[in-house]
């Protein structure tokens, strides 16, 4: 196999590194074949993800969810962007891509904290009909990836007919170019630094909230620009699986798995690890290499052409580990895609997968997990490799040893 480079962050001239033109043209592209292949006239994206990988823009994440800024994207014209207040300055400024007209301010009201009876959802879909209907497409269905009730309500009220678009955007990103995987090992790598840390400091009298803040940290220090969420969990929190932190002192001899979840240019990691605390017990180091097992098993059968009901299949069971069905163990066995988005295609579980599966294709990547709770009642292992198909099989890229369980400052 080929070594997929993570060669830093910087541009020099003396290495092929991330071409970031030759990256938004490919998203891009991908987005306009996307629209091309659809019933739609045009894409109105509110998604964050999607408004990045089609104009190539970003502002801060405590705006996502927000719902303020929007695009759209018509078959044959350059995406216009609406965006918030001073940010549309900027972008005119240095995202020099977007004609500069295409960049105009936008504000929808704070997912209702302004109502819609002021006017402004009102006179935001008027505008896009005006632009609709300049491109010849009004009679087209919009499609829309996600969407405030009063919007859409606003939509249908001046006649646009509206279909889904996520389905034709999540396609579209399915497959990685290399520089999107170039810049995804990038963001692994930064992440393998940070486990180093982490068990350099994992000892009895540790805070799990410290070890977020300390990661927290020498991420963003290595040059991340969102750390999403650090999950930190020990001792009897290991089961069952509560997805989150607290402040409790780790002691001696306990299970502890953190997940690592942050983005460097946008590109996301779902990173897990699990440690012993000085030393590991015999169930400790049993459920550890269950969980490794089932993990070796789904990763030896990815390769291209696979469905993804075949790898669901060797994963075990939700009642194989302590859950009544699929559903209520959703999470624990499955892999999901990594992109600008932490959850994208493929999803492969056996929640989804049996009855409907895909094929798994070169370039995609993807986050595996598994999670096998220990024989002591209280401990768990919980590991997670990302994975890039290659059309020579599986390429890992979390490298922070795995194979075995790992103690840390070992007694």
């Amino acid at each position: 196999m080929t070594q997929l480079h993570a060669p830093g962050h910087m541009a020099v001239d003396y290495e092929a590194r991330v071409d970031f033109d030759r990256l938004r043209q490919y998203r891009l592209g991908r987005a306009r074949a996307a629209l091309e292949t659809s019933e739609c006239g045009a894409f109105l994206l509110f998604d964050f993800y999607n408004i990045r990988y089609t104009t190539q823009t970003w502002i801060g994440g405590a705006l996502g969810d927000k719902m303020i800024r929007y695009a759209l994207l018509t078959r044959d014209a350059e995406p216009i962007l609406w965006d918030f207040g001073s940010a549309v300055r900027h972008h005119k400024l240095y995202s020099k891509w977007l004609p500069e007209e295409n960049n105009r301010p936008g504000f929808l009201g704070f997912r209702g904290a302004v109502a819609p009876e002021a006017g402004l959802m009102r006179d935001a879909v008027t505008e896009i009909k005006a632009i609709l209907k300049e491109a010849g497409v009004a009679d087209a269905p919009v499609g829309v990836d996600i969407v405030e009730p009063p919007f859409l309500f606003e939509m249908q009220r001046q006649g646009l007919t509206v279909v889904d678009a996520q389905q034709r955007m999540l396609d579209a990103r399915v497959i990685k170019s290399q520089d999107e995987i170039m810049l995804l090992n990038q963001a692994a790598a930064m992440v393998d630094g940070v486990y180093q840390d982490i068990v350099d400091v994992l000892k009895p009298g540790i805070r799990e909230n410290e070890i977020v803040a300390l990661a927290s940290k020498r991420l963003y220090e290595l040059g991340s620009d969102q750390v999403e969420a650090i999950n930190a969990i020990s001792g009897e929190r290991c089961n069952p699986h509560p997805h989150n932190f607290t402040d409790r002192i780790i002691r001696p001899g306990d299970q502890a798995f953190f997940d690592i979840i942050h983005s460097f240019n946008g590109y996301r990691t779902c990173y897990y690890r699990t440690f012993g605390v000085g030393s590991a017990t015999t169930p400790q180091r049993d459920a550890y290499r269950q969980a490794r097992e089932w993990m070796d098993r789904a990763i030896d059968a990815i390769k291209p052409g696979v469905g993804s009901d075949q790898i669901a299949r060797l994963l075990p069971k939700a009642e194989e580990f302590g859950f009544e069905n699929e559903l209520a163990a959703f999470g624990l066995q499955f892999a999901h895609g990594l992109g600008l988005g932490l959850h994208e295609r493929p999803i492969i579980s056996r929640l989804n997968s049996l009855e409907n599966p895909v094929e798994i294709e070169a370039g995609m990547v993807f986050a595996m997990e598994t999670y096998c709770p220990a024989s002591d009642g209280v401990s768990a292992a919980r590991i997670e490799e990302e994975v890039v198909v290659t059309e020579r099989g599986p390429e890992i890229l979390t490298k922070f040893p795995a194979q075995e369980l790992f103690v840390a400052n070992e007694y």
